[in-house]
């Protein structure tokens, strides 16, 4: 089974796959940022960060059966500021980047109750919860990349500095691991050679008009996919969204297998491939 999207609950879906990947590249819904739509089983909705990071380690224990003995995985992921205000009823959980109408959750309810050991503009560390717990479950926790943001979404508080990165862990399944360090080379200062690439990505965000505001830019995904495979391997996404992962994985010569849980996206994934060539999409 290749260049195929399976729609529903990742935790099922991912176990439907035949063949195995060479690498995960992904990214989840971040905690308590958006209602993704519709769906009781969509994760980031959570009563609190520790249900939300159990979840998620649920599912890439579901990603590392996937995988290769060599296999990698990169996990971009965002953190969240807790605002809790007693009498108002709300605990909403904000995001670092400025929320636009469409970034907003349709529902709150989950978060209205205090959470223990969060104070009121605590930035949770959903980052390093996730990766600590996935290297506690058996990961092997590699490198943290980050993704720095040459432009990023402007911010109306006043009490620190802009946000403007966020993480990319590289994990793998086994001590040994499969990581091409001379695909990603980048040119030197004076540009008569190649030097390894640094553990700071400067990628700008590039929203694309037809998804949600989370899409990540084909420019952070496409080093991973150089990095962590070689021809004709498969790239698995569990979360794939707008199709990003899967639309590089095919420009580099490679397949991709991928989960998403909202089936609106079938006939956008299905443009951003090829016009569907070479894909399936199944829903379960």
């Amino acid at each position: 089974m290749r260049d195929t999207i399976l729609f529903g609950d990742c935790l099922e879906t991912l176990k439907e796959f035949d063949e195995k990947a060479r690498c995960c590249i992904t990214s989840p819904p971040y905690y308590g940022l958006r209602d993704y739509g519709g769906e009781d089983c969509q994760i980031g909705q959570e009563e609190s960060p520790e249900e939300y990071i159990q979840k998620l380690v649920l599912v890439f224990q579901e990603v590392r059966k996937n995988l290769t003995e060599d296999g990698t995985l990169w996990l971009n992921i965002g953190d969240s500021y807790y605002n809790y205000r007693p009498g108002k009823g709300q605990g909403l959980v904000k995001q670092t980047v400025s929320k636009t109408k469409q970034d907003l959750p349709d529902k709150c309810s989950r978060r209205g109750n205090k959470l223990e050991g969060l104070k009121e503009k605590d930035l949770i560390g959903i980052p390093w919860m996730l990766a600590f717990a996935l290297r506690n479950d058996g990961w092997y926790l590699r490198q943290d990349i980050i993704w720095n943001k040459p432009n990023p979404m402007p911010e109306s508080v006043r009490d620190r500095c802009s946000k403007s990165h966020e993480y990319i862990f590289l994990l793998s399944k086994s001590k040994n691991y499969y990581f091409n360090v001379d695909a990603i080379k980048e040119p030197t200062n004076d540009g008569t050679g190649l030097k390894r690439k640094k553990s700071v990505w400067n990628v700008k965000i590039k929203p694309y008009k037809e998804a949600h505001f989370a899409v990540y830019p084909p420019e952070l995904i496409e080093p991973c996919i150089l990095a962590g495979s070689e021809k004709n391997d498969i790239i698995l996404d569990p979360f794939m969204g707008s199709g990003t992962t899967a639309m590089v994985a095919k420009q580099l010569g490679r397949y991709y297998n991928g989960c998403e849980l909202n089936r609106d996206y079938n006939n956008l994934i299905q443009k951003r491939t090829g016009e569907g060539i070479g894909t399936l999409s199944k829903f379960l």
